[in-house]
């Protein structure tokens, strides 16, 4: 190697190692598993085994320190079914800025903020990690910008808009600065290995985004906690799973994607339904299963059934009175001969269906295109009434579908009467899925609390 090559790796190597020293300094350790001095601790605060545990509604204030722009990493588990948040840009007390939670209880009544949500703003319904495991978690804060990591895997980036709706509630919740605060809600245990932190550069100038937040409805929800979720869409048109979960941290809503299973779809067994739930693993979504045709219920085991969320159907498919294979959405294979006799047809299909194993009757009220722009004259009181009658005498909750706005307004409110549960859905062809807007009509104008929502049975 030549003298002059030996000196320019000497200056590279150099330059590194003194690199490597300022990065090092930059990053300050909070807890590396050998004390607390950094913090002051409210009640059953313990470290053993160089595990930082807080138990009952114990909480943890770092003592010194205020940060703008930083990013947060942390080591944590919960146990048992421990919950709990961890709050920056805020004061000794855990008052303004912003939450993260911790909570990976699946049994928990409130079951749409999970661990990693951005609590409020961007409410997570599945947690990526599991109660009793150790996971890794990173906040980071560059300039407007709210970025949340779970091993690695972005589940919020949440950019604070010049106009941020907030309510009376969360009015301080913010970007300014401020400490670092941790809180145990209850109910079980949180744990620490490790917590870090490193004081940023923004990346760049401050961006402000100009949207203003009072237009957004799906903050809206979030800021009045509740689940914000799209039971209902498919990945169809080329749209794939990471282009799902990109749209879904965009637009703050949660999607529970449900793969089309029956004969002639996509899925017709078993052995095709473990192939896709085993593609997904470790993805952010709720996976539903769509059961197509009358005799999904036959085709797939309740054993591989059982292993998505939740199941759902609609009764657009049936074999009508001429022994004709009827599809209610292709106007060539609807034979009517008298409206009224079809839709008494319709209706007896549909309380038939609400014997299926399902979970969520979807698509509801749906007519033929020859029908459609009658609805009010054919889902008369007595039909609306049966078919109520059949979701409670069965179980099932009733979608909200955004695509084609049904049911009507006077069936949700016959079922909220009745105490049926709702689901939102969009039923999407391709990646336009829109945000859920004839759902939250139907919501305000209905009264439609997060209590009446279908609870998932989401898998850890």
């Amino acid at each position: 190697m030549s003298k002059n090559n030996i000196m320019y790796a000497v200056m590279i190597f150099v330059l590194m190692a003194v690199g490597a020293c300022s990065n090092s300094k930059s990053i300050q350790t909070l807890f590396d598993g050998n004390s607390i001095d950094q913090w002051t601790a409210q009640g059953d605060v313990k470290l053993n085994d160089s595990i930082l545990s807080l138990e009952n509604d114990a909480s943890l204030t770092l003592t010194d320190g205020s940060f703008d722009n930083f990013e947060l990493k942390l080591t944590a588990r919960t146990v048992d079914t421990g919950k709990g948040f961890i709050a920056f840009h805020t004061d000794d007390h855990g008052n303004g800025g912003y939450r993260v939670a911790f909570d990976n209880d699946t049994s928990a009544m409130q079951w749409w903020t999970k661990t990693g949500s951005l609590l409020s703003v961007r409410n997570l319904v599945k947690s990526l990690v599991k109660t009793g495991e150790w996971f890794d978690m990173s906040i980071r804060v560059d300039g407007k910008t709210i970025t949340i990591r779970l091993n690695e895997y972005p589940v919020v980036e949440y950019t604070e808009p010049d106009k941020p709706f907030r309510t009376a509630d969360h009015a301080d919740q913010l970007l300014s600065k401020g400490t670092i605060f941790i809180k145990n809600t209850g109910g079980g245990n949180l744990e620490f290995k490790r917590i870090a932190i490193e004081k940023i550069k923004p990346a760049s100038p401050a961006i402000v985004s100009s949207i203003d937040e009072s237009a957004d409805d799906i903050v809206k929800l979030h800021q009045e906690n509740f689940p914000v979720l799209d039971y209902h869409v498919h990945l169809k048109g080329g749209w794939t799973g990471e282009q799902a979960a990109e749209q879904s941290r965009k637009f703050g809503i949660n999607y529970a994607l449900a793969p089309n299973c029956g004969i002639g779809f996509p899925i017709q067994n078993d052995a095709q339904v473990i192939h896709y739930l085993d593609s997904m693993k470790g993805q952010p979504f709720v996976f539903a299963m769509q059961g197509e045709g009358r005799e999904w219920p036959t085709t797939f085991s309740k054993e591989v059934r059982d292993r998505f969320d939740y199941v759902f159907t609609d009764a657009m498919t049936f074999i009508d009175t001429k022994g004709n294979r009827t599809r209610l959405w292709i106007p060539e294979e609807v034979f009517i001969d008298d409206e009224q006799k079809y839709m008494d047809l319709i209706v007896d299909k549909i309380v038939e269906v609400m014997k299926e194993p399902m979970d969520v009757y979807v698509n509801p009220t749906f007519l033929p295109d020859v029908m459609s722009d009658r609805y009010d004259e054919f889902w008369t009181e007595e039909r609306m009434n049966r078919v109520i009658d059949a979701m409670v005498q069965n179980g099932k909750a009733l979608e909200i579908n955004n695509r084609y706005k049904i049911p009507h307004k006077t069936f949700i409110r016959k079922a909220k009467a009745a105490g049926l549960k709702f689901t939102f859905g969009t039923n999407n062809t391709d990646a336009n899925l829109g945000k859920l807007e004839y759902c939250i009509e139907m919501k305000n104008e209905c009264g439609i609390t997060a209590d009446d929502m279908y609870k998932p049975h989401i898998k850890p």
